[in-house]
């Protein structure tokens, strides 16, 4: 019996515009209440976008408004140096 290939779902990133698999990317999620912020693990409730686990998309993103507009909000410039923040104290 044959081994079934699984799909592994892609999603692009908001800074650098690449197609790449889910897993490798994070997510920055609008939770229901409308509260913006990182979802390391991929489970948290709400909206979606998705970057590379690298700063400098952060930024290039940030710089666009693209996360904003994905969104479908306005992120606080406080939001994204949150966001920076947490992003370099995971080592990313």
């Amino acid at each position: 019996m044959e081994k079934k290939v699984r799909k592994i779902p892609m999603r692009q990133c908001m800074g650098c515009n690449e197609h790449k698999p889910k897993i490798e990317l994070l997510r920055v999620v609008r939770s229901p209440e409308g509260e913006i912020s990182l979802d390391f693990t991929g489970k948290k409730s709400g909206r979606g976008a998705y970057l590379c686990r690298d700063i400098k998309c952060l930024r290039r993103a940030r710089k666009s408004r693209r996360i904003d507009k994905n969104l479908d909000c306005s992120i606080p410039e406080e939001v994204y140096d949150q966001m920076e923040q947490e992003m370099l104290s995971h080592g990313e």
